[in-house]
């Protein structure tokens, strides 16, 4: 064995390279809280499985559609105050 270093040796440094970027800091939280993504997804699926139950009734899809829609939106204040 020789006493060259191998090219590998020669770019080691013993000193520690610049950190790692941080990263940005956002001035604003975030876009919807988790207590009103909860209870928008709670009304979305209330409203998917009365939508579901009334088009399995034998109602027409319009109508089923119109229930579901109806039935999360009339569940959202109801979940706010509920829930939280």
């Amino acid at each position: 064995m020789s006493d060259a270093s191998t090219p590998l040796e020669q770019y080691v440094s013993s000193t520690p390279g610049p950190p790692p970027p941080q990263p940005p800091e956002f001035s604003h939280g975030p876009f919807i809280t988790l207590h009103t993504a909860i209870v928008l997804l709670t009304a979305v699926v209330i409203g998917v499985i009365v939508g579901g139950l009334t088009f399995l009734s034998g109602t027409p899809a319009a109508g089923a559609v119109l229930a579901g829609l109806l039935t999360a939106g009339g569940s959202v204040p109801v979940l706010r105050t509920h829930i939280g």
